[in-house]
């Protein structure tokens, strides 16, 4: 998640770049996801299309990928979740808020699950992301 997201493109893990906001601003709120793939190991307790509550906190989170990289991600069902209905809060191409490697087996997000997995804490909505990845190993 977040500085993971960007360690991972650094290292050249994932495809893309992650440049400032477009606002120039640290921004910190709750936006909405849209499940873009919900048929691999980190999505499966998801829905395709569904929208889903999500936190976010960056300045850097503007997902940026040349035209190639970009029609390559799309077509390949590599884009994870979207920004939804108007929430994209750093002006991600494509509203995207989180891609795939190729094998589908490394995720990076750059919104914070992490921070809604209980009710007692506003929601639950990220829950099934982390319950999906502990099946796969358990």
């Amino acid at each position: 998640m977040c500085n993971g997201f960007q360690i991972l493109i650094e290292a050249g893990l994932l495809p893309g770049a992650l440049m400032r906001n477009t606002s120039l601003k640290f921004v910190c709120r709750e936006v909405k996801l849209e499940v873009a793939n919900a048929e691999t190991a980190f999505t499966s307790g998801y829905t395709n299309g569904q929208i889903i509550r999500c936190p976010v906190a960056h300045h850097d989170g503007n997902y940026f990928a040349d035209p190639e990289t970009l029609a390559r991600i799309e077509g390949e069902g590599r884009v994870a979740f979207r920004y939804a209905e108007g929430t994209n809060p750093n002006g991600s191409m494509n509203d995207i808020a989180g891609v795939f490697n190729e094998a589908k087996n490394v995720l990076g997000l750059m919104p914070h699950p992490e921070n809604l997995i209980e009710a007692a804490h506003g929601g639950s909505d990220g829950r099934a992301l982390f319950v999906s990845a502990l099946k796969q190993v358990a």
